[in-house]
């Protein structure tokens, strides 16, 4: 186990996260300032141990990370719309040969669906968004089964009632993870009701994230191609 750390005063950085769990540590902006974000940030880039990735950032800090590494990554940096924040990935790592899908039940799903992709990005995990094709038009989910199938996780987004994850869950023997997000009407208290809707869902062995967990359920889905992937090395030797 590598226990290799640093201390900076404000933050504690485990630089061996990725090596131990095949997950970075990720960056949570809301609650640290410009200068703490930048500082850890770098810190973590020079380790060079696992790609730098800052969540739920707000735009002004957002540009000022892109400016301070503007000439360090190797790749460009991503940022992804998260309900008026941002995912910023300062490096990534080389593209592997996974694919993840992100389904969204509707348009307003979007910035959730784009905190798991820039999740994914940034370890080099390919990850396509299909969004809009929620259950009051069940011919548009219905019409995209075969190419969910092709995927080795998917992901589901969706907010309302959140059946969206029950009608995918009966169709697709594929891990689905899915997040409740705070979008609807009325009785949807906040994601609440699509939360409980998925936690007490029919079809069986559907892993639910907190509402509005992009991130989380990305690293969720992590988890399921690091273990193909270690699958799939151990079967070619």
């Amino acid at each position: 186990m590598n226990g290799d750390q640093s201390t900076s005063g404000f933050a504690e950085i485990d630089h061996g996260r990725y090596a131990r769990i095949g997950i970075p540590e990720a960056i949570y902006a809301p609650g640290k300032s410009k200068s703490q974000l930048i500082a850890i940030a770098r810190e973590m880039d020079r380790k060079n141990q696992g790609p730098v990735l800052v969540t739920r950032v707000n735009l002004e800090v957002a540009e000022e990370l892109l400016k301070s590494f503007q000439d360090s990554f190797s790749m460009p940096n991503l940022v992804r719309d998260a309900n008026h924040l941002y995912s910023v990935v300062i490096s990534a790592n080389a593209p592997r040969d996974k694919k993840v899908v992100v389904v969204t039940g509707g348009t307003t799903d979007l910035p959730v669906a784009n905190e798991a992709a820039a999740t994914l990005a940034a370890c080099g995990i390919s990850c396509e968004i299909i969004s809009d094709v929620g259950i009051a038009g069940l011919h548009r989910i219905m019409a995209r089964l075969d190419h969910i199938r092709t995927f080795d996780a998917v992901i589901v987004v969706a907010g309302m009632e959140g059946a969206l994850a029950s009608v995918l869950g009966g169709l697709i023997p594929t891990p689905l993870i899915a997040v409740p997000t705070s979008t609807g009407y009325g009785a949807s208290n906040g994601g609440a009701t699509a939360m409980m809707a998925m936690l007490a869902s029919c079809a069986p062995g559907v892993a639910v994230m907190g509402i509005d967990n992009g991130f989380g359920a990305a690293c969720a889905a992590l988890r399921v191609v690091n273990q193909l992937e270690a699958a799939r090395t151990v079967a070619r030797q």
